[in-house]
């Protein structure tokens, strides 16, 4: 399968998704995508390497008993129902097969003067040494306000000038514009990205001479969607993301959108109002909708629409949705038409989601039983 569906990895925050379902949005979109195509399973993918999950270990009071890849372990698993873990497991962005492929990557853009390892100035906080950046401002890691500037080597882009980061062919979008803000999104950081942080935990450049140093995340969840690809033979890996992800990992991520004939694109997704779903219980009850529709209609009807209805679906369009959902439901048939399928998973090939809104065509999508994915059910009430 040439096209497969991956999630731009979700940040492993303090929340469970029983509390906070939207958050499982790319995950629930690209398994019900790679299903209509027959693809197998796809791990499903967590960004563990971020500052926050720096201090809340150097402040955990267990921090000399757990370590710090088996606290990210252990906050993913309380992610998923107790005893459920999802069947095609999980990869994180500094897992070692990311890491290997990273390096690869890496040392290739090296070698091509793509990438560069070049002395930098920058800023460090004169309290814990944390590097600020190019441009002073408050440590992040310890909120002291005084910094030092500093050279030192780094891992940079830099990119040539008037070079956009971002096309339209960088979205899998069959005759759907990308927001314009995005494909200006060239115009909004400097012509020299530096590749290479300080962090407690992530894909290590001391190979690369840059001791103390990790990659940016911004380009590692980029690679983790490559890596995974590459478990499947996937040539055209497609990265389900909200428009916020997009804007804050794209420019970062573009050296590394192609390898070995490889090339990443993205697959924008909406906000779905999961806080305002209260509401629909009572609907529900109104259209005598069966709790197992319900959750079809929370699990996986609505994060297939969030691709349609990129700019997000509001709580005042959830009963019209509901109600062609029930609609497309009792149309299903007992064995799905083969032309019909064929034609429903030509357009999911080429990232058209408009047969969303075509009754006929959905109810020959419509799984059997809700797709849970080991989350929690019954997430009403969440924010």
């Amino acid at each position: 399968m040439d096209v497969l569906y991956i999630n731009g990895p979700v940040q492993n925050g303090p929340f469970a998704i029983a509390e906070r379902p939207g958050k499982a949005t790319g995950i629930r979109a690209a398994e019900a995508l790679n299903t209509i195509l027959g693809a197998g399973p796809v791990p499903h993918l967590w960004n563990t390497v971020t500052l926050a999950g720096d201090l809340h270990h150097r402040d955990a009071l267990d921090r000399d008993i757990v370590g710090r890849q088996e606290r990210e372990e252990r906050a993913i698993a309380a992610k998923y129902t107790p005893g459920t873990p999802p069947a095609s497991g999980v990869l994180t962005d500094p897992a070692p097969v990311v890491a290997a492929l990273a390096l690869e990557m890496t040392e290739r853009l090296l070698l091509e003067g793509t990438l560069a390892i070049t002395p930098t100035a920058v800023h460090l906080c004169t309290r814990c040494g944390h590097m600020t950046g190019t441009v002073a401002h408050a440590c992040r890691a310890c909120g002291h306000h005084g910094v030092r500037p500093h050279t030192r080597s780094l891992l940079v882009w830099d990119r040539p000038p008037d070079t956009p980061l971002l096309a339209r062919e960088d979205f899998h979008a069959h005759r759907a514009r990308p927001p314009a803000h995005l494909l200006t999104i060239a115009q909004n950081v400097p012509e020299r990205l530096v590749l290479s942080r300080t962090r407690d935990h992530g894909i290590s450049l001391e190979p690369l001479g840059l001791d103390g140093l990790v990659l940016d995340p911004r380009a590692g969840v980029h690679i983790a969607v490559l890596a995974a690809a590459a478990r499947s033979n996937a040539r055209q890996p497609v990265m389900t993301v909200t428009e916020n992800a997009a804007a804050n990992v794209a420019a970062y991520g573009a050296p590394f959108r192609r390898h070995n004939g490889t090339r990443l694109r993205y697959a924008l997704h909406g906000r779905i109002p999961y806080d305002d779903t209260a509401a629909l219980q009572l609907l529900c009850e109104v259209h005598r909708i069966s709790p197992q529709l319900r959750e079809l209609f929370l699990t996986w009807f609505l994060p297939l629409c969030s691709l349609h209805l990129r700019a997000g679906t509001t709580a005042a369009q959830l009963p019209a949705l509901l109600k062609f959902w029930r609609r497309a439901h009792l149309a299903r048939p007992d064995t799905p038409g083969r032309d019909v399928l064929a034609e429903l998973r030509h357009s999911v090939a080429a990232g058209d989601m408009r047969w969303v809104m075509d009754a006929r065509t959905l109810s020959q999508a419509i799984p059997e039983h809700p797709v849970t994915h080991g989350f929690t059910q019954e997430p009403e009430g969440a924010s």
